[in-house]
């Protein structure tokens, strides 16, 4: 039996998201914010969940760049503690806590959830070692956007696709609005640089019978790729400053980018309006953003 790691921080309320963060950045293999235990308390414990123990130098500085990105300073954080956990207990957490998440027409479930609303979308996500529950602000943003824009029939292509969740998404939108629609063999293409991540995908996708109609790859997009109707990139600013070029030329209607903090907005609409795109609309959940480019060719 293999053992994981958690890293658990006890904060007040206002920094949860900022923790989130952090842990993502550090590339943690999930996370949950333990409301129920402490929810008369004016802190919560907030737990990342690792395959080791991450070198305290790297996690620290992590953790005040989350907290300085937030506007937040380091008397936020009251206690901070490894502890080590086996499978069965890794398990066993996410399913005392995770509960199905309603966005728009999605509902994002694990699989031991009945939901009874027989027309959501359900996409059903097994809690593994991939970053990804539909939990997050920026994965419901996403969302919200595809469900929105996204026409029935484009191709897409699923930048940084973590579990899955949004290349399933517009599979199952797809097999929802048509029931005779037969992709083709490129109609949804989804990469992630993770290969961990990668085999979750493709196993999450085998569970919501979506296999044929999503080709999964490791790795990062390259000039070699096809362009796609609708591109998404659910990444952080950072990472997406350096691909915009590159993914403004492989879009053909529209691009749809997230990971992007509040105050990175401006920086990523401006680069956007130097390339030319200039046709932007920003939506905003809590501390986060996603910016949508309606692409005229």
């Amino acid at each position: 039996m293999q053992n994981w790691y958690a890293l658990d921080i006890t904060v007040e309320r206002s920094a949860t998201e900022a923790i989130e963060f952090a842990f993502n950045q550090l590339d943690a293999l999930g996370t949950e914010i333990d409301h129920l235990r402490y929810k008369n308390s004016e802190t919560l414990v907030v737990t990342g969940y690792f395959h080791e123990i991450v070198n305290e130098q790297l996690s620290q500085c992590e953790l005040n760049h989350a907290l300085s990105a937030y506007g937040l300073t380091a008397d936020v954080v009251h206690e901070q503690a490894w502890r080590m956990i086996e499978e069965t207990d890794w398990l066993a957490e996410w399913k005392k806590h995770w509960r199905p998440t309603v966005i728009g027409e999605f509902v994002i479930a694990p699989p031991w959830e009945k939901v009874e609303d027989p027309e959501k979308i359900v996409i059903r996500i097994e809690p593994n070692m991939a970053f990804g529950t539909g939990t997050h602000a920026t994965t419901q943003l996403c969302l919200q956007a595809i469900q929105d824009n996204f026409t029935p029939g484009e191709t897409f292509m699923d930048v940084g696709t973590g579990t899955g969740i949004l290349a399933i998404a517009v599979a199952k939108l797809n097999a929802k609005m048509d029931d005779a629609w037969l992709p083709n063999e490129r109609s949804i293409f989804a990469v992630d640089t993770d290969e961990k991540a990668v085999e979750i995908a493709i196993e999450n996708a085998a569970m919501n019978g979506v296999s044929d109609h999503i080709e999964f790859a490791a790795g990062s997009i390259s000039r070699d790729i096809p362009a796609f109707d609708f591109v998404c990139a659910n990444l952080t600013a950072d990472t997406i400053l350096p691909l915009l070029p590159l993914l403004l030329e492989k879009t053909r209607r529209i691009l749809l980018l997230s990971g992007i903090l509040k105050e990175q907005e401006t920086s990523v609409v401006s680069q956007l309006d130097k390339l030319g795109a200039d046709d932007v609309q920003v939506e905003q959940s809590r501390e986060w953003v996603s910016v949508l480019v309606n692409i005229e060719r």
